[in-house]
C-alpha cells in the first residue's frame, strides 16, 4: 500500500513539473559531463532531479537569488551519483543553502593536549550530518566542466557517506559488495595518496578518508581515466557502488 501511495505521489510530481523535458535538456547541455548519458539515462536523471527539487528546499544566503538555472544545475549534478540508485539515498535532510561565493565558516579543533582552538576558514561547500548541504555558487557554477573538480558532487557524496553516521569514507555499500574489500582498497590507496602525488587528483583528498572518497568521486564522474590511471581498484569498486561506468 505504501509503495502504491509513493508511486502515485511521485507520478503526480512528475506530471505537474514546472520544467518540461526540453527545459531539462537545455540545462543538461550546459553541464559537459552529462554528455555521456544516453537518452534513457537523461530521462531518468531529469525525473530524479524533478523529484529532488520537490523534496529539497534551495535557499540563497547573503541575498543570493535562486534562479531556475541554479536550481536545475544543482539538482542535475546532485542526482548524477544516484542515477542508478534512488532518491532514498538522500533521505533524512531537506535543505540546500547557496552562497554567492566562498563563505566563512567557524571551526573548532582540539589538539593532542586537549586544548580547544577556535578559528574560521573560507569554504566552497560543506555537508552537515542530518543537516543542510551548503555550496558556493561561484564554485558550483563551474562544476561539470570535466576538469576533475566538482563541488556539488563532492558535497553530495559526503551525504551518501553520512547515511551510516559521520563521513568516514565508508558509505552503506550495495548488497553484492564486499565491505572487507572496500576497506582494504580504500585504506591502502589512501595511505599511498598521502605520500604520492597523482596527476588530476586534488591533494585535499589526503586530508582524511572521507575527503579521499569525496575527491575521488569527483574524478570518477568528471575525469574517470585519471582515476583508472591512479587507482584502478578504486575505479572498480566505485563502478559497483554507483552502478555506473562513466568512462
Amino acid at each position: 500500500m505504501f509503495d502504491i501511495i509513493k508511486d502515485w505521489r511521485e507520478q503526480r510530481i512528475l506530471d505537474n513539473s514546472e520544467f518540461t523535458h526540453a527545459d531539462w535538456l537545455q540545462a543538461a547541455q550546459r553541464i559537459v559531463i552529462l554528455d555521456r548519458l544516453n537518452e534513457d539515462e537523461l530521462t531518468r536523471l531529469f525525473e530524479l532531479a524533478t523529484l529532488f527539487l520537490a523534496d529539497k528546499s534551495i535557499t540563497g544566503a547573503q541575498g543570493f537569488e535562486i534562479s531556475d538555472t541554479v536550481r536545475q544545475s544543482i539538482a542535475l549534478q546532485a542526482c548524477l551519483p544516484i542515477l542508478n540508485l534512488s532518491l532514498e539515498w538522500y533521505a533524512g535532510w531537506s535543505a540546500i543553502i547557496i552562497y554567492p561565493s566562498s563563505y566563512k565558516s567557524e571551526t573548532t579543533t582540539v589538539d593532542e593536549l586537549g586544548i580547544v582552538h577556535e578559528g574560521s576558514q573560507h569554504r566552497s561547500g560543506e555537508a552537515w550530518l542530518r543537516g543542510p548541504v551548503i555550496l558556493s555558487w561561484k564554485d558550483a557554477k563551474h562544476s561539470g566542466e570535466r576538469d576533475g573538480h566538482n563541488v556539488v558532487i563532492h558535497e553530495f557524496v559526503h551525504k551518501l557517506d553520512m547515511l551510516n553516521g559521520r563521513a568516514n569514507g565508508f558509505p552503506p555499500l550495495q548488497v553484492d559488495m564486499n565491505p572487507a574489500r572496500w576497506t582494504e582498497i580504500m585504506t591502502r590507496d589512501f595511505e599511498d595518496f598521502q605520500s604520492h602525488h597523482k596527476s588530476g587528483l586534488d591533494r585535499y583528498g589526503a586530508t582524511n578518508p572521507a575527503e579521499f572518497f569525496a575527491v575521488l568521486s569527483e574524478v570518477f564522474f568528471e575525469t574517470p581515466q585519471k582515476l583508472i590511471d591512479a587507482y584502478p581498484d578504486i575505479y572498480d569498486i566505485m563502478m559497483k557502488f554507483f552502478r555506473q561506468t562513466p568512462l
